[in-house]
Formats: C-alpha cells, sequence, structure tokens
C-alpha cells in the first residue's frame, strides 16, 4: 500500500472496472498529445499495453487515442494536479488528478478531505520519493527478481500488488530505461508509471481494525472520484 492504493473487494469490482477503463482513457489521452502510434511513442505504448491487459474495449481505446492526438477536432486539455494531505489517524497521502476543470475538482476534493485533512503543497510530499514504478511478471517460473533488477538498473524490487508479480523502483529518470531493460532479463512489463513511494510508511499494526477500516473507507471514497487518477499512501504493507 505503500507504493500505490487500489481498491479492493469483490463488491467494488463493476464500478471499479468502469472507473479503471475512465482512468486509463484519459491517461491514453494525455501520451497520445505526442503522436498517435505506439510504436513511436513509448508513453503511449505502455499505457495501451495496460489498457489490453484489463480487456478495455478496442474501439474505446481507439477513440481515446484519436481524441488524445487531435484527430477527432474535439479539442481535450488535462491538467495534472497533485494534493497532500492526511487520511484518518494521520495516515500521509498524495492524490493524482487529472482534469479537465481545476476549479470543480479542487472543491470535490476538499469535500472528500472533510474526513482527513487536505495539507498545503509540500506538506506531505517531504515524505515521498518521487520513483518510476515497473510492475512486471516473470516470463518463466524462477526468474530471479532481484538479479533483473541489479541488471536493468532498478533500484529497489518488492512484491507487486497481483499476486507473482514484482514491482521494480527506478529513480524517475530512469524509467523508460529500465522498462526496455526487464524484457531481457526475464519479466514482462505490466505498466510503468512514476509514482510517489512514502520514506517512512506507517505500520498498520499501529492501528485497531476499526481505524484501518476507517482509512480503507476513506481511500475508496477518494477513489471514486473521477478526476483522481492515482493514491499514493504511507501505509505498509
Amino acid at each position: 500500500m505503500g507504493a500505490q492504493w487500489k481498491a479492493k473487494g469483490k463488491e467494488l469490482a463493476a464500478n471499479a472496472r468502469g472507473r479503471l477503463f475512465g482512468k486509463l482513457a484519459k491517461e491514453i489521452m494525455v501520451a497520445a498529445r505526442n503522436g498517435a502510434d505506439p510504436a513511436s511513442n513509448a508513453r503511449l505504448r505502455l499505457v495501451v499495453e495496460q489498457a489490453r491487459k484489463v480487456s478495455m474495449p478496442k474501439d474505446t481505446l481507439e477513440r481515446a487515442i484519436k481524441k488524445g492526438a487531435g484527430l477527432t477536432g474535439d479539442t481535450v486539455h488535462f491538467e495534472h494536479v497533485i494534493y497532500e494531505g492526511f487520511a484518518p489517524h494521520r495516515v500521509p497521502l498524495m492524490v493524482e488528478c487529472l482534469t479537465d476543470n481545476l476549479n470543480r475538482t479542487a472543491s470535490e476534493i476538499r469535500v472528500l478531505f472533510r474526513k482527513g485533512h487536505l495539507g498545503t503543497s509540500g506538506s506531505v510530499s517531504w515524505d515521498f520519493d518521487h520513483v518510476g514504478m515497473i510492475e512486471a511478471e516473470p516470463q518463466a517460473a524462477g526468474a530471479d527478481p532481484e538479479l533483473a533488477a541489479i541488471e536493468a538498473g532498478a533500484q529497489d524490487f518488492e512484491p507487486g500488488h497481483e499476486e507473482g508479480t514484482t514491482t521494480f523502483l527506478t529513480d524517475h529518470a530512469d524509467l523508460d530505461i529500465v522498462s526496455r531493460a526487464l524484457p531481457a532479463q526475464g519479466f514482462t512489463v505490466l505498466s510503468a508509471k512514476l509514482g510517489y513511494k512514502a520514506k517512512n510508511p506507517i505500520s498498520p499494526a499501529s492501528l485497531s481494525a476499526a481505524e484501518l477500516e476507517e482509512v480503507e473507507a476513506f481511500l475508496a471514497a477518494v477513489d471514486a472520484n473521477d478526476d483522481v487518477q492515482n493514491i499514493f499512501v504511507g501505509l505498509g504493507d
């Protein structure tokens, strides 16, 4: 959870899927500004691969690419904005948004943070590292993530969100280089993005079950907002 929080629970699956497609479509539109061909646009290629992995409908995917590249006549402009603050029980978090209306997003985030505490810029980010996060899976049983991390130039690695996957952490400037190097080390890249990792995550053991539930409910409410792309939480796994 220290790297990136994701919604849990089967009852969230259907809603989460719709939201995931919406978030990926935004990422695709933003990436496609630099060209509609994934072969020559590394950022777009990675998001498209991610979209295919979660079975995003082909027409949705192609429409997002065309819209982002300006091929449909529509002008799309998303602002990237990060909010910093605390969930209940002083759990630090960074909320990354892509929005076409900054005033609306700011207003909605303020409401969502009533059960937590919305900080000013820099109030929480000092306790997070800005890193590249690459989620990958072994191409064959027995692939060694430690060796792959060393050879590909990653700074560190940890178990990924999905069973059997590994998250490789890189310097933020090395994200693309390491992504390209991992396949030769026996790992297939599932997603690659820049994000924030807590330097001093709070141990979940320091919170009661009821307190953890409050934190989860808060994070789920924030994640449900259409403008929120990613949530990075200072809570250990």
